[in-house]
């Protein structure tokens, strides 16, 4: 199976197949995010780690993290900092689905991908884990702190900024509020808006740190490239987040029983 395309850079060069599935360099599931190898690991029915972020990260830092950091002198103050961030990820991405873009029901970007993609063309298309990640790397890279975080449908960052007033809702992270919602899938949204089908959800969060992935040194696996069609903007639910609502709301379920 061989998929035509050009875009897709650094840092990983090397996809390949396997079940079916598209696996990058570190071996993660770029087409699942559930399960061990998927790219949000899902490690229990509530607990995840968003391993594809860290191939943006330690041994791996690459633009996105180093654009972060430029923000730090351009904006001394920490919430102006954030919200350029934010403005740049809103403006720089294009809500599309997976399967417009690159024809998987799912597939999910790295940091540096949509920063390749960006530099090449001045602006990427991704959805709303596609998102969450760049602007989680780019936010840590800003010496802020950040995390992934997913309710049922959704992913999205969250950036440490106990002082600011815009947000609609105020998030604790384990314990520790300050947490602001960054939903930049829309082309009006401002830093701290949280759509409102969504705030009296549970949200299950994971604050990305200094983690380390490392790459097999050699695959004995036929590559592949992976094709970025473009696509249009839009507010869609992809399949692996069905596949989470459902995780959910079963154990609720039977609870009533």
């Amino acid at each position: 199976m061989i998929i035509s395309t050009s875009v897709l850079a650094n840092p990983s060069e090397n996809f390949y197949i396997e079940d079916e599935e598209i696996f990058d360099d570190w071996d993660i599931c770029r087409t699942r995010g559930t399960q061990q190898d998927g790219f949000f690991q899902f490690l229990s029915e509530r607990d995840f780690r968003p391993a594809i972020a860290f191939e943006s990260l330690g041994e791996n830092v690459g633009n996105a993290y180093q654009i972060g950091q430029g923000y730090t002198a351009d904006y001394p103050y920490i919430n102006q900092r954030a919200e350029q961030i934010f403005i740049y990820a809103r403006d720089k991405i294009r809500y599309s689905s997976d399967e417009e873009q690159f024809g998987f029901s799912e597939f999910a970007q790295n940091a540096d991908e949509l920063i390749e993609t960006i530099s090449q063309e001045g602006l990427t298309y991704g959805d709303c884990e596609d998102y969450a990640v760049l602007l989680a790397i780019m936010f840590k890279g800003a010496a802020l702190r950040s995390a992934i975080a997913l309710v049922p449908g959704h992913a999205a960052a969250l950036v440490h900024l106990p002082e600011y007033t815009r947000a609609n809702r105020v998030i604790s992270l384990d314990g520790e509020s300050g947490w602001i919602w960054a939903e930049a899938t829309g082309g009006k949204n401002h830093l701290g808006w949280m759509p409102e089908q969504f705030i009296n959800d549970r949200v299950s969060a994971y604050e990305i740190t200094g983690e380390i992935i490392t790459a097999p040194e050699q695959h004995n696996k036929l590559p592949t490239v992976v094709t970025q069609k473009g696509g249009n903007r839009g507010f869609q639910i992809s399949p692996f987040f069905i596949v989470l609502l459902l995780m959910w709301l079963i154990p609720l379920f039977l609870k009533r029983r």
